[in-house]
């Protein structure tokens, strides 16, 4: 069956954050020095991996980041937290770098999103955008004129459920009112995003690379599922 609808996952796939040298101005560690390009390097990693814990939890903040996605104030005392174990000492200086993590205007598109979610819209395909998130990345598609292209989203803090449960998968595709046999996954993660199987949904994986070393991994992945 052709595809009707495609759902696309957020960070890794249509977005990345990228790293901006003047987030770290003036960041120190523990003893006053300054964060080399390897630190922070590795802590953005740490603020942006999706579904591997790089620290040492409690149980009281273990079951925060289990959580994570589905609140809020669960996402911010979680990755907090991690800056804190990560060798960011003061709390200002952890909540500066918090406000980047979850502020959209910060987020990059890949090179190929807007001409990708521009054609589909323009086709007659229905988009959607399906987040384990906890906090509203609407405007980042707004401010680049790309709110017009994607028909449905669906944020895990939002509808209360997380990939890969197959429910969070159902609910976009009945938004969109297409069948599941007619819809394609697009995401960075096999497991999380490639629970759309589950549903009877095709999938296809993109890297989460940098934005300047993948130009054109969402045409590919599309053109391999017979679309565009």
């Amino acid at each position: 069956m052709a595809i009707q609808a495609v759902m696309f996952d957020f960070s890794g796939t249509l977005f990345r954050l990228e790293h901006r040298q003047s987030w770290f101005t003036g960041l120190v560690d523990d003893d006053g020095t300054p964060l080399d390009a390897g630190e922070q390097a590795e802590l953005m990693r740490r603020m942006t991996t999706p579904v591997t814990l790089s620290v040492d939890l409690d149980a009281e903040h273990r079951d925060a980041w289990e959580r994570r996605d589905l609140d809020p104030e669960l996402h911010r005392k979680t990755y907090l937290e991690i800056l804190r174990q990560s060798g960011v000492p003061g709390t200002e200086q952890a909540e500066a770098l918090y406000r980047r993590l979850i502020d959209p205007g910060e987020w990059t598109p890949y090179p190929d999103t807007a001409h990708v979610l521009k054609e589909l819209s323009s086709a007659g395909v229905r988009v959607g955008v399906l987040s384990n998130i906890a906090f509203d990345i609407r405007p980042a598609f707004t401010a680049r004129g790309l709110d017009a292209c994607v028909d449905e989203f669906v944020l895990s803090y939002e509808v209360g459920v997380t990939k890969p449960d197959p429910e969070v998968f159902r609910i976009l595709v009945e938004r969109l009112g297409s069948p599941a046999e007619a819809t394609l996954m697009v995401g960075d993660h096999t497991d999380a995003d490639g629970g759309a199987r589950a549903i009877g949904c095709e999938f296809a994986l993109v890297e989460p690379l940098p934005t300047t070393e993948r130009a054109d991994g969402l045409r590919a992945a599309l053109r391999e599922h017979g679309v565009l």
